[in-house]
């Protein structure tokens, strides 16, 4: 069997990509509710100073991306999308990476995000990332599904790892 390998390259999303992001939204997140990602909304979070729309390109197309808003204290992770074709190679990881690298160079340690109750391969995925759940939120999808918010202090994570420098208050 013929494996095809995919060079991926993170950047900030441009403009002009914002309505094939929010088409990647609808189809692969947003799945049987009202689209809440339109291509107005991911562009205003790629011109707004303190969020991060990035992408993960190939050659020929836009793989996946992940938008991330930080704040003084804490960031949160609004969207991460991976095309269908591009899961299971470690894309969303190196997406997560980027984004908690960049956090961490920010000063914001802890980060917070919310998913479907019902995904349990996207909460099976941040676990594996050192998330960890901090309850549900009952009909936050449009009233329809709940949400389960997650966190993760970056700052335990680093104080763990073998001569990580340790952070002083």
């Amino acid at each position: 069997m013929l494996r095809v390998v995919h060079e991926y390259h993170l950047e900030p999303a441009h403009a002009p990509d914002a309505a094939l992001l929010a088409m990647m939204a609808r189809e692969w997140v947003e799945t049987g509710l009202r689209p809440a990602w339109g291509a107005s909304r991911i562009s205003w979070h790629m011109r707004h100073p303190e969020s991060v729309v990035l992408s993960a390109r190939t050659a020929s197309t836009i793989a996946g991306f992940a938008i991330m808003r930080y704040a003084d204290d804490a960031a949160h992770l609004n969207l991460l999308v991976v095309a269908p074709a591009h899961r299971r190679r470690g894309l969303a990881r190196r997406l997560m990476q980027w984004l908690e690298e960049t956090a961490l160079t920010a000063g914001t340690f802890i980060i917070g995000l919310e998913l479907r109750a019902g995904n349990e391969a996207a909460r099976a995925f941040y676990r594996a990332l050192g998330y960890h759940e901090h309850g549900s939120i009952p009909g936050y999808y449009q009233g329809r599904e709940s949400a389960i918010r997650m966190m993760r202090d970056l700052r335990a994570s680093r104080a763990a790892t073998p001569g990580a420098r340790q952070q002083t208050p």
